[in-house]
């Protein structure tokens, strides 16, 4: 591991006590875990799949998947947030795996999933471009990828960096959407973004940063 990435993990790792302290983070407000809800709904095909929530934080995602009826596997470079994904699991007497890993080269194997969520990961990572490519090759043919990014704090202003080194992240403090698409569409066919500053019950109180989702489906 380098030294970036093991700052990142380290970082995590200490944030995982209060992660859930976020209301996007946690999806304690029905509210907010109703939104969550409604939109993976939306995005997710229908009947039992098998899911690949790459950066999967605490797990709060993961279990609402779960609790739909789909099969979940978990992968992140903090520990602690594994060990509270499996928690959650357990307390909810649901099924799931979850794996310390690079969530940017999640270790599944040969496994393949119909669908791989990223949530408010890319920005995280010294790789990006090389993480989009990991995780649309582990889509099945037709397999759906949901990203859900955006680019954080106010429009002109460069973030400070989270972690030291952090100044050599790519993306860090976030990607804007065309970006994204940019990287991402020569990997993928029927591309879309769908906005998601506007929906205040996703992040529990009103944001005026850009919030979106990248939905694309793997090519056959």
């Amino acid at each position: 591991m380098t030294g970036l990435n093991a700052a990142i993990a380290a970082h995590w790792d200490s944030a995982s006590a209060s992660f859930d302290d976020e209301p996007d983070h946690g999806l304690l407000d029905p509210r907010t875990r109703g939104a969550w809800r409604d939109r993976l709904r939306r995005w997710l095909p229908d009947g039992a799949c098998d899911v690949l929530d790459a950066g999967c934080g605490t797990g709060s995602l993961a279990l609402v998947l779960a609790e739909e009826g789909h099969r979940v596997t978990g992968v992140d470079l903090a520990p602690g947030m594994v060990a509270r994904a499996g928690a959650k699991f357990a307390a909810a007497g649901l099924p799931g795996r979850f794996l310390v890993g690079d969530a940017a080269r999640p270790p599944v194997g040969e496994r393949r999933f119909d669908v791989v969520l990223v949530r408010h990961l890319v920005w995280t990572l010294p790789e990006p471009e090389a993480a989009l490519r990991a995780w649309t090759g582990l889509l099945r043919s037709g397999g759906r990828l949901v990203l859900v990014e955006g680019r954080w704090g106010e429009a002109g202003r460069e973030p400070e960096p989270y972690v030291p080194g952090g100044e050599a992240l790519p993306w860090g403090g976030g990607v804007p959407a065309e970006v994204l698409a940019g990287a991402v569409a020569p990997l993928v066919r029927d591309l879309r973004v769908e906005r998601l500053d506007g929906d205040a019950a996703l992040w529990g109180r009103p944001v005026d940063d850009e919030r979106y989702a990248l939905l694309a489906r793997a090519r056959a």
